[in-house]
Protein backbone atom coordinates (compact mmCIF):
# COMPACT_ATOMS: atom_id res chain seq x y z
CA UNK A 1 0.00 0.00 0.00
CA UNK A 2 1.21 3.51 -0.48
CA UNK A 3 2.20 5.15 2.35
CA UNK A 4 1.38 9.10 3.01
CA UNK A 5 3.14 11.11 6.29
CA UNK A 6 2.09 14.18 6.97
CA UNK A 7 4.14 16.82 8.76
CA UNK A 8 4.34 20.91 9.27
CA UNK A 9 0.76 21.51 11.08
CA UNK A 10 1.18 23.25 14.73
CA UNK A 11 -0.27 26.56 16.14
CA UNK A 12 0.02 30.02 14.58
CA UNK A 13 -1.72 33.10 14.99
CA UNK A 14 -4.05 34.72 12.58
CA UNK A 15 -2.13 36.43 9.46
CA UNK A 16 0.42 33.89 10.05
CA UNK A 17 1.47 31.38 7.26
CA UNK A 18 2.10 27.47 7.48
CA UNK A 19 3.72 24.72 4.86
CA UNK A 20 2.67 21.53 5.27
CA UNK A 21 4.20 18.52 3.69
CA UNK A 22 2.91 14.77 2.87
CA UNK A 23 5.77 13.03 1.93
CA UNK A 24 4.91 9.49 -0.41
CA UNK A 25 6.74 6.14 -0.49
CA UNK A 26 5.56 5.64 -4.13
CA UNK A 27 8.69 6.51 -6.43
CA UNK A 28 6.23 7.99 -9.09
CA UNK A 29 2.79 9.27 -9.71
CA UNK A 30 2.47 9.64 -12.97
CA UNK A 31 -0.88 10.82 -14.23
CA UNK A 32 -2.62 10.70 -10.52
CA UNK A 33 -4.26 13.10 -8.74
CA UNK A 34 -3.05 14.37 -4.87
CA UNK A 35 -5.25 16.74 -2.59
CA UNK A 36 -5.81 18.06 0.51
CA UNK A 37 -8.93 17.52 2.69
CA UNK A 38 -9.73 18.99 6.11
CA UNK A 39 -12.25 18.47 9.22
CA UNK A 40 -12.81 21.16 11.23
CA UNK A 41 -14.49 20.07 14.60
CA UNK A 42 -18.27 19.20 14.29
CA UNK A 43 -18.34 19.28 10.53
CA UNK A 44 -17.78 16.92 7.85
CA UNK A 45 -14.38 16.76 6.13
CA UNK A 46 -14.30 19.06 3.31
CA UNK A 47 -12.51 19.38 -0.08
CA UNK A 48 -9.73 22.46 -0.01
CA UNK A 49 -7.16 21.59 -3.36
CA UNK A 50 -5.76 19.09 -5.63
CA UNK A 51 -3.19 18.45 -8.23
CA UNK A 52 -2.90 16.55 -11.24
CA UNK A 53 1.30 15.37 -10.27
CA UNK A 54 2.51 14.83 -14.49
CA UNK A 55 0.85 18.38 -15.43
CA UNK A 56 0.66 19.93 -12.12
CA UNK A 57 -2.70 21.01 -13.05
CA UNK A 58 -4.21 22.64 -9.82
CA UNK A 59 -7.67 23.65 -8.03
CA UNK A 60 -9.24 24.97 -5.22
CA UNK A 61 -11.71 25.24 -2.95
CA UNK A 62 -13.24 28.65 -2.83
CA UNK A 63 -12.80 28.88 0.47
CA UNK A 64 -8.96 29.00 0.40
CA UNK A 65 -8.43 30.43 -3.66
CA UNK A 66 -5.83 33.29 -3.49
CA UNK A 67 -4.53 32.25 0.20
CA UNK A 68 -3.59 28.82 -0.14
CA UNK A 69 -0.88 27.14 -3.20
CA UNK A 70 -0.90 23.24 -3.87
CA UNK A 71 2.70 22.00 -5.16
CA UNK A 72 4.05 18.82 -5.49
CA UNK A 73 8.39 17.83 -5.79
CA UNK A 74 8.36 14.89 -8.38
CA UNK A 75 11.71 14.00 -7.40
CA UNK A 76 11.43 13.95 -3.46
CA UNK A 77 7.55 12.36 -3.79
CA UNK A 78 6.11 15.13 -1.91
CA UNK A 79 3.40 17.00 -1.78
CA UNK A 80 2.75 20.55 0.04
CA UNK A 81 0.29 23.16 1.18
CA UNK A 82 1.31 26.15 1.62
CA UNK A 83 -1.23 28.21 3.39
CA UNK A 84 -0.89 32.04 3.69
CA UNK A 85 -3.84 34.85 5.72
CA UNK A 86 -4.34 31.99 7.89
CA UNK A 87 -7.87 32.74 9.72
CA UNK A 88 -9.31 31.24 12.53
CA UNK A 89 -12.05 28.71 10.32
CA UNK A 90 -8.93 27.40 8.51
CA UNK A 91 -8.54 25.22 12.13
CA UNK A 92 -8.87 21.69 11.28
CA UNK A 93 -7.08 18.57 10.69
CA UNK A 94 -5.62 18.13 7.40
CA UNK A 95 -5.13 15.54 6.14
CA UNK A 96 -3.22 14.19 2.20
CA UNK A 97 -4.68 12.03 -0.20
CA UNK A 98 -3.71 9.86 -3.45
CA UNK A 99 -6.25 9.26 -6.19
CA UNK A 100 -6.74 8.26 -9.53
CA UNK A 101 -9.19 10.93 -10.72
CA UNK A 102 -9.15 14.70 -10.58
CA UNK A 103 -12.89 14.90 -8.26
CA UNK A 104 -13.08 17.17 -4.86
CA UNK A 105 -14.74 14.10 -3.18
CA UNK A 106 -13.52 11.95 -0.56
CA UNK A 107 -14.58 8.99 -2.07
CA UNK A 108 -12.36 9.86 -5.28
CA UNK A 109 -9.18 9.15 -3.27
CA UNK A 110 -7.88 5.97 -2.36
CA UNK A 111 -4.87 6.50 0.00
CA UNK A 112 -4.76 8.86 2.66
CA UNK A 113 -2.47 10.10 5.27
CA UNK A 114 -2.72 10.56 9.45
CA UNK A 115 -3.67 13.93 9.13
CA UNK A 116 -2.27 16.96 11.00
CA UNK A 117 -3.60 19.32 13.19
CA UNK A 118 -3.59 23.06 12.50
CA UNK A 119 -4.59 25.81 14.55
CA UNK A 120 -5.17 29.02 14.44
CA UNK A 121 -5.86 31.38 17.04
CA UNK A 122 -7.31 35.11 17.22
Amino acid sequence: QVQLVESGGGLVQAGGSLRLSCAASARTFGNYAMGWFRQAPGKEREFVARIIWSGGITYYADSVKGRFTIARDNAKNTLYLQMNSLKPEDTAVYYCALGTGAGTGSNDYKYWGQGTQVTVSS
